[in-house]
């Protein structure tokens, strides 16, 4: 049933969108039907799969790189309380600046191949894990911090054997978020100038007219995201397996 679920969702969203096709008699150019589409997969899926790949590839360096960092200013954050109050503002600033309005700057500095497109993806996933595991850091329980203090604990010690494990559900949440956004900084970092990708794809289409192009590769990107989100998902869970959901006695999940 866990697979019949979804194929369920999928098929009933397909025979929605080709009755508003039909209903509303929609020419193809505003609304292709779900069956222009597959047309479209079948006469383009090569090239599509070809582009999808290198904007998967931006994706995933894109979080790991963003992860990364976003980690280590959490790190930060946490350990060295003085540079909080120099560094909190320019972590806020990161996010206040439309990723639109950085996308035609980082294609300057870093060209129209994957690197651009990478650092824009990056941009967008470091915000979320950065403030996730520095939220999950201070939260840490006091009682935990006091009782590695009595044990005689340095300061390293405690972040290290207490705070980061009591961090790690924040900084999963932050990965999970993190893993839905990445297509945006890369989709983007397409469209203001690229060679390769879905996003260059569903500009070269959109200037064609070719909407069921557009829309296939727009679910493609989807399915990419949503395989990603899974994939993060799965790999939490199997590195930190306290993560799985509560669950009530009766072997429901909690409410």
């Amino acid at each position: 049933m866990t697979v019949a679920r979804p194929l369920i969702v999928i098929v009933g969203l397909a025979l929605l969108w080709q009755a508003i096709a039909w209903l509303a008699d929609l020419p193809p150019y505003i609304l292709p039907g779900p069956i222009r589409v597959l047309e479209a997969y079948g006469a383009h899926g090569l090239r599509m799969l070809g582009h999808a790949g290198i904007t998967l590839i931006e994706m995933v360096l894109g979080l790991l790189i963003g992860a990364l960092l976003g980690a280590s200013l959490a790190l930060t954050l946490a350990y060295f309380r003085p540079v909080r109050p120099w560094l909190l503002p320019i972590l806020v600033a990161s996010q206040a600046v439309p990723v639109f309005a950085l996308a035609p700057i980082l294609v300057l500095w870093f060209g129209y191949g994957i690197a651009s497109k990478v650092v824009m993806a990056s941009l967008v996933i470091f915000f979320p894990v950065a403030a996730a595991t520095f939220d999950g850091l201070r939260r840490t329980d006091i009682g935990w911090l006091d009782l590695a203090e009595t044990m005689g604990a340095s300061r390293w010690r405690r972040l290290r054997h207490v705070q980061i494990p009591a961090a790690l559900p924040a900084f999963a949440s932050g990965l999970r978020v993190a893993a839905a956004v990445a297509p945006i900084g890369a989709v983007v970092g397409e469209w203001v100038g690229s060679s390769a990708g879905l996003g260059y794809l569903m500009l070269q289409a959109n200037g064609r007219m070719q909407i069921d192009v557009m829309f296939a590769a727009l679910l493609m990107l989807a399915v990419i995201g949503v395989a990603l989100y899974f994939a993060v998902d799965f790999g939490l869970k199997r590195a930190v397996p306290w993560l799985g959901e509560a669950r009530a006695p009766n072997g429901g999940p909690t409410t």
